[in-house]
């Protein structure tokens, strides 16, 4: 028979009490965005284990409400789209983020705001986006150079003033969100490569709505696995987790 001493024990509820935070992230499990989610668990997993915090996934977001939020000190949007959400559901997260429960991070797919794919538009949710709606994005990819507005902004440490994301799909919106969030970073539409016709002018993809009382921020960049392979993305990343999470 197998005991556990008394010194196990205590070692192993000393290590379940060390975890910093909770962390759930809401993660499309589909389509041509899946190589992104994966290569993004792996990261992240082992930024968990490195830094002491505990992740949970979910692929759909049945589970969410009041009480399953409650768990979590941050939520994570990776590449899961503001539809398909119960009524449940939606109440919560907008309780989470109203009333500052935790922090939250949008990545990528997060902002594929419209009624294109057959589902109403989220009319909060694109409020709390800045008032947006999807357009139109560059299908065939654009490796662009990205400008930072604010680096005074926590999740900016350590990032220089300009850095380059290659291989992106870059998304246009109806408008520019910047009237109704902070703007951190935007991207230079003159630096496409190969260029694009899709532009939109004044063009944010990483900005933070100060109205809410969560901490919360969008990331745009979200498509390729390869960003992962990217340093200053991945510093990006990391940054938003502890700020979001208040760490």
């Amino acid at each position: 028979m197998f005991v556990i001493s008394n010194a196990q024990l205590l070692f192993s509820q000393q290590s379940s009490g060390q975890k910093r935070f909770k962390v759930l992230a809401l993660a499309e499990n589909g389509g041509h965005h899946i190589r992104y989610t994966q290569a993004a668990k792996v990261w992240l997993n082992k930024l968990a284990a490195d830094s002491s915090f505990s992740i949970d996934y979910i692929q759909t977001s049945v589970p969410i409400n009041e009480q399953f939020l409650s768990q979590y000190q941050l939520f994570i949007q990776l590449d899961f789209p503001p539809y398909t959400w119960s009524g449940e559901s939606m109440k919560a997260f907008i309780n989470y983020i109203e009333k500052g429960k935790g922090g939250w991070i949008g990545f990528h797919h997060a902002t594929l705001l419209g009624e294109f794919d057959g589902y109403p538009m989220w009319n909060w949710y694109s409020d709390f986006m800045g008032g947006i709606a999807w357009k139109n994005y560059i299908a065939d990819f654009a490796t662009a150079k990205v400008k930072v507005e604010d680096q005074t902004h926590p999740i900016m440490t350590g990032l220089p003033k300009e850095f380059i994301i290659e291989k992106e799909e870059w998304y246009t919106y109806d408008k520019s969100p910047r009237a109704n969030v902070h703007v951190i970073a935007s991207v230079d539409e003159s630096t496409y490569s190969p260029d694009s016709k899709v532009k939109m002018g004044d063009h944010p993809v990483i900005w933070s709505n100060s109205k809410m009382a969560a901490r919360n921020v969008y990331i745009f960049m979200g498509h390729s696995p390869d960003l992962f392979n990217n340093e200053l993305y991945t510093k990006l990343f990391r940054n938003a987790i502890f700020w979001a999470a208040k760490k």
